[in-house]
């Protein structure tokens, strides 16, 4: 039996309409899951489910912003309504927000950027709990390298301190949710081609630190980063061949992080 094989499970990932969330759908519905897209672009939700459906998957279109109790509630219900449970949660969507002097930013825009990527997580897990205590399942963060291995990006301290909350959400609910087969775990990527850097908001025309620069470059690694292999590695551990793996944060970047931190 392929252990990787999701078949049977249905999946909810939240930003999932481009970037890393879409990558993961793809590669979770390749898998045999059922898929819940959800992201706040309905026109951007309706492309990828079309896409998605080419390819065989079952898809349920999800338009919600992931900030909104009410929204993610609702979007929850709606999936499990649709396929009768939830066994996946990726708790995936997020924005870079402000990025400044922390004297250059307002109190609404490091709520915005909290609102999104840690409230986000949480409404998100909150809201698909109840159906995953049902049978067990899994729940997977997308945190990321800024704010757990490097703080040499000044000026992104909302945003850092977003994902630092991210990695703690996720060890505290391994620990609350296990003995209910629930898994929870993080994953921390670095640079990938997503939609998120559309959403970086620079304050200052001059950058707010000088720019290192490495001998050799920064990447210990050589290979090109693709949003595929961040779904590769959301597919492991969503999977029965990471049963055993709960708590863990997993970093995704080359060793860039090991080296510019």
């Amino acid at each position: 039996m392929n252990g990787l094989s999701l078949d049977g499970r249905v999946a909810m990932i939240t930003g999932a309409a481009s970037g890393i969330g879409l990558a993961v759908a793809g590669a979770f519905g390749r898998n045999g899951a059922k898929i819940g897209l959800l992201d706040n672009r309905a026109e951007k939700v309706e492309e990828a489910t079309l896409n998605l459906r080419a390819e065989g998957i079952e898809v349920e279109p999800l338009v919600a912003d992931v900030s909104k109790a009410d929204q993610v509630e609702s979007a929850t219900e709606q999936l499990a309504e649709r396929f009768g449970h939830i066994d996946i949660v990726h708790a995936n969507a997020g924005i870079n927000g402000v990025w400044a002097r922390i004297e250059d930013i307002t109190p609404e825009e490091f709520d915005e950027t909290i609102a999104v990527n840690l409230r986000g997580s949480f409404l998100t897990i909150k809201y698909a709990v109840p159906f995953l205590k049902r049978q067990g399942g899994s729940v997977l963060l997308t945190s990321s390298v800024n704010g757990t291995r490097i703080f040499s990006n000044t000026g992104a301290t909302p945003y850092s301190c977003s994902k630092a909350g991210q990695v703690a959400m996720a060890k505290m609910l391994a620990v609350e949710l296990g003995q209910f087969g629930i898994r929870v775990n993080a994953i921390c990527p670095g640079y990938f081609p997503s939609d998120i850097h559309q959403t970086t908001k620079r304050k200052s025309e001059k950058p707010v630190r000088e720019q290192a620069h490495y001998p050799g470059g920064a990447r210990p690694l050589k290979s090109e980063a693709t949003t595929e292999q961040v779904g590769d590695l959301a597919l492991f551990l969503v999977s029965d061949m990471a049963k055993h793996i709960t708590g863990e944060v997993v970093y995704i970047d080359a060793g860039v992080s090991l080296v510019i931190g």
